[in-house]
C-alpha cells in the first residue's frame, strides 16, 4: 500500500500464507495431494485444495451468505436481462482452475463465460469473474493465497468483498497495463469491469438488507 493506494502484481511469493488447517486424507504431505485426494475425501468434509495443500472450509456466517446470494441474484438479473452466453455459479461449486490435479477451489460467487468449461461434475478453467466475500478464517487465503492463483489461472477480474470494513477490491487482471486495483465502499454501485461497467452491483441496497444482522 502506497499511502491510499493499493498496488498489486502477480508476484506475492514473498508474502507469508495463513497457517493451513489440514484435513489428512492419505500418508502424504502438504503440497502433494491431488484431485484423487479431495474425491476421496467425506461428502460432508468441506476443503478446498490449492497446489497441492488441503485447506479446511469452516460454516460460513449468515451475513456471509447472505452478501454472496445477493451479489449472485444481481448477477443473474443482469445477465438474464441481456440474454448473454455467460453462468453465475456460488459455492460449493468445484472450479479445476489450472486443469491440473493440485489444485481445486469453491469460489464464493464466479461467472463463467465459455460454456465448454461447464461440466456436471465441475468447472474446468478460470471463470471470468471471481468474488469472495471475506470472512475471519478466510481473509489471508483469499487476499493472498487465491490472489495469485487467480491471477496467474488467468480469471480476468477478481473482487474482494469485506463485510467489516465495508469495503470491495476489485483487481483487472485483464488490464496488463493497470495492475493498481479499485477499491469502492458499500456505499457504492460497484461496476462489473468484464461487462464493460454496464452491470452495477448495489452495495449500498446490499447493506441496507444486511445490516439488521448481529455481529
Amino acid at each position: 500500500k502506497e499511502g491510499d493506494t493499493y498496488v498489486f502484481a502477480c508476484d506475492t511469493s514473498s508474502i507469508v500464507a495463513e497457517t493451513v488447517a489440514p484435513y489428512y486424507v492419505s500418508r502424504k504431505r502438504q503440497g502433494e495431494y491431488t484431485v484423487s485426494d479431495y474425491e476421496s475425501l467425506p461428502d460432508e468434509r468441506r476443503v478446498e485444495l490449492i497446489d497441492g495443500v488441503i485447506y479446511d472450509l469452516s460454516a460460513p456466517t449468515a451475513n456471509h451468505q447472505f452478501i454472496a446470494g445477493e451479489i449472485f441474484f444481481q448477477l443473474k438479473q443482469y445477465i438474464r436481462a441481456k440474454g448473454g452466453g455467460c453462468m453465475p455459479f456460488f459455492s460449493p461449486t468445484d472450479v479445476q482452475i489450472d486443469c491440473d490435479e493440485f489444485t481445486i477451489v469453491q469460489p464464493d460467487v464466479f461467472v463463467v463465460c465459455n460454456r465448454d468449461n461447464i461440466t456436471r461434475k465441475r468447472i474446468f478453467g478460470a471463470p471470468d469473474l471471481v468474488i469472495e466475500v471475506l470472512s475471519h478464517s478466510t481473509r489471508k487465503k483469499d487476499t493472498i493465497t487465491k490472489l495469485e492463483k487467480y491471477c496467474e489461472a488467468g480469471v480476468r477480474e477478481y473482487w474482494t468483498v469485506d463485510p467489516d470494513k465495508e469495503r470491495i477490491i476489485i483487481y483487472h487482471f485483464e488490464d496488463e497495463d493497470d495492475y493498481i486495483p479499485k477499491i469502492y465502499t458499500f456505499d457504492d454501485k460497484v461496476p462489473v469491469l468484464i461487462f464493460g461497467s454496464q452491470c452495477l452491483i448495489d452495495f449500498k441496497e446490499i447493506k441496507e438488507d444486511f445490516t439488521f444482522i448481529p455481529d
